[in-house]
């Protein structure tokens, strides 16, 4: 997953939510129905759809539909593009940091 990917840009759209992130929590112990992961909010199911419609667009979630039952399920794949993405970000980081502490280092040198 690329930087400036629009994906990126909506699978963290989609884990801004409190809604969504507790859906996500829920989902991580295994499939379930839309019934069963609206059950703990206090809203309609049309709102409650768009947080489940917003997860699948950003590819967090796969749903299918057998009969009147939508179940829903963590999409791995798109975990690990974002688990890479983390893990590059967090590789920069440590380099900056390396430098820096090698900076700190010489500058210190520098005054005693």
């Amino acid at each position: 997953m690329d930087n400036n990917s629009p994906n990126l840009d909506t699978v963290f759209l989609a884990f801004a939510d409190p809604t969504r992130r507790a859906v996500l929590r829920q989902l991580g112990q295994g499939p379930a129905s839309v019934s069963d992961l609206s059950a703990p909010f206090d809203m309609a199911l049309p709102p409650f759809m768009k947080h489940i419609r917003t997860l699948e667009n950003a590819g967090l979630i796969i749903t299918r539909k057998e009969g009147r039952v939508r179940t829903c399920e963590i999409n791995p794949a798109r975990y690990a593009e974002v688990e890479q993405w983390l893990i590059d970000q967090r590789k920069g980081w440590a380099s900056r940091y390396q430098k820096l502490d090698a900076l700190l280092e010489t500058l210190k040198g520098q005054t005693t």
